[in-house]
């Protein structure tokens, strides 16, 4: 059981840190061609949802340490 719940701690950090990179560069408007693309809102949201992925990746690293 807790090895389902270290696949999904890394899984959802990987998933969360490239969505937040990609809302960021649609926020600033380095990837155009969507709504989302220059809109500052994006911006500020895409690091917050990058870093709450780098969150997840420290807790799934910890709890594989923690078991060796």
């Amino acid at each position: 059981m807790k090895t389902n719940r270290a696949v999904l701690l890394l899984i959802g950090g990987i998933l969360l840190i490239a969505v937040g990179l990609v809302w960021t560069l649609q926020g600033v408007g380095i990837l155009a061609g969507s709504v989302m693309s220059g809109a500052t809102m994006w911006a500020v949201i895409g690091p917050i949802v990058a870093l709450i992925g780098i969150y997840l990746i420290v807790r799934w690293w910890r709890s594989r340490s923690r078991a060796a």
